[in-house]
Order: C-alpha cells, then sequence, then structure tokens
C-alpha cells in the first residue's frame, strides 16, 4: 500500500450517491454515506471501463474506506466500535467535513 492520490487515512470521505445505468462495483448501501479513509492502495484499472473494454485507461487510485455500521443499518444492534470495510476507486469519493463524524 502506498500513499498516492487525492485522498489520505484519516480522511473523512462521501461516497457518490450516483446510480448510473452502467456497470458499476460501489456498493449500493454505502452510496451518499461517509466514511473514514483506512488505506490507500496503489492505482487500479478501472473495472467500470474494462467491462466495455476501455483497457488502456488511465489507473485511479482505490481506497478502504471505513464506515460506522450504524450508519449504514438504521436497525445496527451490535457494537458500536463495529465496522464495515469497503475498497472504493477514487473517482466515487468526494471530501467530507470531518465534523460529519
Amino acid at each position: 500500500m502506498t500513499h498516492r492520490g487525492r485522498f489520505r487515512p484519516g480522511d473523512a470521505v462521501i461516497v457518490k450517491a450516483d446510480d448510473p445505468p452502467t456497470h458499476h462495483r460501489t456498493p449500493w448501501y454505502v452510496k451518499g454515506r461517509t466514511g473514514c479513509v483506512d488505506a490507500v492502495y496503489d492505482p487500479w484499472p478501472n473495472p467500470e471501463h474494462m467491462a466495455y473494454g476501455r483497457y488502456s485507461e488511465p489507473k485511479i487510485p482505490v481506497y478502504r474506506v471505513e464506515f460506522d455500521q450504524r450508519d449504514l443499518w438504521g436497525d445496527y444492534s451490535g457494537l458500536t466500535k463495529d465496522r464495515l470495510v469497503v475498497d472504493i476507486f477514487e473517482h466515487w469519493l468526494e471530501p467530507a467535513d470531518r465534523s460529519e463524524r
């Protein structure tokens, strides 16, 4: 893992709430939600482009983003420290105000 890209570990981010009609790998249950960057991976080919044969597109940084389970599931009754971790491509993320976490 490296620290390249727009965001750094500890940054609060919001996952875009987009719902494109084309192939994408961002889970619906994190769209529009605020999480915290846990790690930054090396850039990787965008699977949204590769699904349509576009293999020469630039690679995109990927982030491991951590979410509080209670923020994702309204009826979550597990431990308050429970987190969900999702790998998300940079173009799906926007900066979030730290006070929102």
